[in-house]
């Protein structure tokens, strides 16, 4: 005896809803043999549809043996059902079931996108079945520019596309005009005699003797098999291949994943605008606030350095005296006389300050008075822009002496007039202008370092200051590595000179430190701040593609018709969400410089750009999108086909 192509042994089938279980088909036992024409006839509900989704692998019985080709197909797992959809069954349906958003071309292609067909060879045989059925004018038309007979013949060509061994139509006719009808019959018929083998459900009689073999179902049963007494023409059967070859061939090219993500986002502009809009948002946060953190944070460490790393600062007042200032009466020039002698320091400048008004001319300006030493520039690493800085012997002397910050210049002196020789008054005291210091602008702690003026210390404490007790003394230290050498001698030093502790001495390499931590954290804290932008636009990615799965019910029931597995519905809702944030990531990015640099020049902060930062955050838009992605691909990979299709 021959072998069937279709075997069926006691297949039932139960919906279950709830607790309560609707049988549809109750014991169906039949054999198809390859090269039949064959029509399921039979009333609505009669469960010939059913039927037709078992043979078809959309479905799964509750019981029973289903042998295709000898080989049971009953337990097979979901991939390899969707390689015998992919490979030896088409489907024709009543309602066509074309995706709207493709072009006839394209839907025909689609079996042979998920089989991993080359895209020059699926396009050069969609675009060959497309003009054999007569729509060679009609290939790169949509749907909704196609009559219903068109739409049916492109659905003939799609279950054609990988050989269709097996032709499933559902009502192919239920939907069109006598005419259309009859040319949809001509085109089975074609097929047939070619060896194709049809089984068609119908509940027409007229439709059903085209068959030539009617087999009759009512109530979930087979109520008659009967040969359809005409002349047979002879066909060509085709041979056989197992199950286990048609699963080896199934890939989906990611390619094609990413070409289809782009398509479908085309489709709804505006809604995958607003979807980007969080990301862009997110993207671009991270993106400007790490420049201008970093930016903030070079600027910082950058005056600290200008200051002089191999400096140690001595401030008056006990260790952990919180607010030690000038006011505390511990430390006196002749500390810093004492330091200088130590071995390894260059220098030892005692600094007092005190706000002043000073005068030239008719302007008065409010500014601060520095009394220090000689070595003040050198020290402190600062240079004179024009002038002279006052000398030991200035000091001596008792010298009315003063170099001016250039914000001082610039309040009292306009139109370019030279400064230089100048006398101005310092509270009621003359003082001549010997030189301008160069420009430093905000000090780390944002004061204007440049509104300050410099008088020579002996001067300034009996003319201006009225007390002989010092602000700080900054330590000039000859060589880095011995700081904390050095340190230790100066503590040592003070307190045998003022038998306590009342002293705080800092390096100026530790300072430096302390800011790179405070600005790292700082920065941290505004890339977090960013960062929750991000996770906010994913949840609206996830959201907007949970919209996209259910309005989409039906495209993913026609693509897992058609052979998709459910990973390539997994990957290709992945991927567009993954593409969704790497757009609005490269938006985003570009916003976030934009903003940066825009920030930079209207308000004078610093931004920096630096590859990581910018790599980071299209991380985060990858990671966001495969993130918020998953659980939306997961529901529609999930989905069951026959219930996906039946979705309006």
């Amino acid at each position: 005896m021959v072998k069937p192509l279709i075997a069926l042994k006691n297949i039932t089938k139960i919906f279950r809803s709830g607790e309560v279980g609707v049988e549809i088909l109750r014991g169906i036992s039949l054999t198809i043999h390859e090269g039949e024409f064959v029509a399921i006839m039979g009333p609505s509900g009669s469960g010939k549809s059913t039927l037709m989704n078992l043979i078809g692998c959309l479905d799964r019985p509750t019981d029973g043996t289903y042998l295709l080709n000898g080989e049971d197909v009953s337990n097979l797992d979901l991939n390899d059902l969707a390689a015998l959809r992919r490979h030896i069954f088409g489907f024709i349906f009543q309602r066509y079931n074309l995706i709207s958003s493709l072009t006839s071309t394209e839907n025909v292609e689609i079996p042979a996108v998920y089989a991993g067909v080359s895209r020059h060879e699926r396009h050069s045989r969609a675009s060959g079945l497309l003009t054999s059925l007569g729509l060679k004018e009609r290939l790169d038309y949509k749907p909704s520019q196609l009559s219903g007979g068109e739409q049916q013949r492109v659905s003939v060509a799609r279950a054609l596309m990988n050989g269709g061994t097996v032709i499933l139509a559902d009502e192919p006719t239920g939907a069109l005009d006598s005419k259309n009808g009859a040319e949809v019959m001509e085109i089975l018929h074609t097929l047939h005699k070619k060896g194709h083998t049809i089984i068609m459900v119908t509940h027409d009689p007229t439709l059903a003797q085209h068959a030539e073999r009617i087999i009759r179902i009512s109530d979930g049963q087979i109520i008659g098999d009967e040969v359809n007494r005409k002349t047979k023409e002879a066909i060509v059967i085709p041979s056989a291949q197992s199950i286990q070859t048609y699963n080896a061939a199934g890939f989906q090219d990611f390619t094609e994943a990413f070409k289809m993500a782009l398509r479908s986002l085309r489709i709804s502009r505006f809604r995958t605008f607003l979807t980007m809009l969080g990301i862009i948002i997110g993207v671009g946060s991270v993106v400007a606030m790490l420049a201008i953190g970093n930016g903030a944070k070079q600027e910082v460490l950058a005056k600290i350095q200008a200051m002089g790393t191999n400096l140690l600062l001595i401030r008056p007042g006990a260790p952990g005296v919180r607010g030690a200032g000038g006011t505390v009466t511990t430390l006196v020039p002749e500390d810093a006389t004492s330091i200088a002698t130590l071995p390894g320091v260059i220098a030892a400048v005692p600094e007092m300050t005190q706000p002043v008004v000073i005068r030239y001319g008719n302007k008065d300006y409010i500014t601060s008075v520095n009394g220090t030493s000689a070595d003040f520039p050198h020290a402190r690493n600062w240079s004179l822009r024009i002038g002279i800085f006052f000398k030991k012997e200035d000091l001596m002397r008792y010298a009315q002496m003063v170099v001016l910050g250039q914000t001082v210049v610039d309040a009292l002196f306009q139109n370019g007039e030279n400064p230089l020789g100048k006398y101005v008054l310092i509270g009621n005291a003359p003082f001549q202008v010997v030189g301008v210091m160069a420009i430093k602008g905000a000090d780390p702690g944002g004061n204007d370092m440049d509104n300050m003026v410099w008088v020579p210390l002996t001067t300034g404490s009996i003319r201006l200051f009225g007390q002989r007790y010092l602000r700080s003394i900054f330590v000039q230290v000859a060589d880095a590595a011995m700081m904390n050498d050095t340190q230790e001698a100066i503590k040592m030093l003070l307190i045998n000179r003022h038998k306590k502790e009342d002293f705080q001495v800092r390096s100026m390499a530790a300072l430096l430190e302390t800011a790179t931590q405070t600005q790292n954290t700082l920065t941290y804290l505004l890339g977090a701040i960013a960062a929750i932008s991000l996770i906010v636009g994913g949840i609206g990615v996830m959201n907007i593609m949970l919209v996209s799965v259910t309005e989409r019910t039906r495209e993913i029931g026609i693509r897992m018709a058609t052979g998709a597995r459910a990973f390539d519905v997994l990957m290709q809702f992945i991927t567009e969400a993954i593409v969704v944030c790497l757009i609005g990531g490269i938006v985003g990015i570009v916003s976030g410089i934009a903003a940066g640099l825009a920030a930079s020049k209207m308000m004078g902060w610093l931004a920096i750009f630096s590859p990581s930062p910018i790599l980071l955050a299209f991380g985060c838009a990858f990671a966001t999108g495969l993130l918020f992605g998953y659980l939306p691909a997961k529901k529609a990979a999930r989905l069951d086909p026959v219930v996906a299709l039946a979705t309006e």
